[in-house]
């Protein structure tokens, strides 16, 4: 047995190492990529048929074993059909660039506690009063194309503003506003729906449409719902429910600021309960 192992060593290479551990490397983020989602299913499906076509040739199933490998020839551009929104997420997942930094990479950190305190302020609104609201957070991947679906503002953001733009009634209520940086690019905005029939049935339209941007990119979105006041978060096409205006406050800050869980997560919250104190 040594020497088998010796034998393998001494015709393994530097180079043969390095292309084992590409592949294994391919493989693991594909894996880890289709990991619960729709396409992990369609997997399970795929490998069962090339099962099927396996054992049908070996117990020389003929008939069987013909229609499969038809079927196979034609599985590629069924493939890219059926896949095609996991594709495209896994392609702009591939293409984003560590060395290019995102609009508010370099936001002063005291304007980024700002921005995320306005944000904060008119979502703990929105859910207090039961006012919907659905609000895009853009982050490597660009959302220019969504903002062309809306009113372009390019305001600065505030609560007010923000309360404005969601005020029912308000022409551009129904729609998302979209952040970029330190502005609010665009308000009114169309959002592609989610494509997941898993989904409760008490989710409506603006949540639907909060997981079906995040799905798509890799913004985050924050909606609050009209009926409840329930405020939930959508990252990467799921949608967590539920939160409170702390966590919400925790999520921002690490997406403005690219810092860790030990990011300051209270600082803003307790300064705004220290207002609302003084207020009354």
């Amino acid at each position: 047995m040594s020497g088998f192992f010796q034998t393998i060593a001494a015709n393994v290479g530097v180079r043969d190492v390095i292309d084992v551990l590409i592949v294994a490397f391919v493989i693991y983020k594909v894996l880890g990529f289709i990991r619960e989602t729709r396409a992990e299913q369609l997997l399970k499906g795929l490998l069962l048929l090339l099962l099927a076509t396996f054992f049908s040739g070996i117990l020389n199933l003929y008939t069987l074993n013909w229609i499969l490998i038809g079927a196979m020839q034609f599985g590629v551009i069924a493939l890219v059909i059926v896949f095609q929104p996991e594709l495209r997420r896994g392609l702009e997942y591939i293409g984003r660039s560590k060395f290019i930094k995102p609009q508010f990479g370099n936001m002063d950190k005291e304007k980024a506690k700002s921005v995320v305190f306005s944000v904060v302020k008119a979502v703990d609104y929105f859910s207090g009063t039961k006012t919907g609201a659905l609000i895009i957070v853009e982050q490597e991947i660009s959302l220019s194309d969504v903002a062309e679906t809306g009113v372009t503002v390019n305001s600065d953001i505030s609560s007010e503003f923000l309360e404005n733009v969601f005020y029912e009634g308000a022409p551009l209520h129904d729609g998302a506003a979209v952040i970029r940086g330190d502005k609010i690019l665009a308000a009114g905005c169309v959002l592609p729906l989610t494509e997941d029939k898993e989904l409760s049935s008490d989710l409506g339209t603006r949540h639907r449409a909060g997981i079906g941007i995040t799905e798509r990119s890799d913004a985050v979105a924050i909606i609050v719902s009209e009926e409840t006041g329930i405020i939930s978060m959508a990252v990467d096409g799921r949608l967590a429910r539920f939160l409170d205006i702390r966590t919400v406050e925790k999520k921002l800050l690490g997406v403005f600021l690219k810092e860790t869980e030990e990011a300051p997560p209270l600082r803003l919250w307790n300064l705004f309960k220290r207002k609302n104190d003084a207020e009354e």
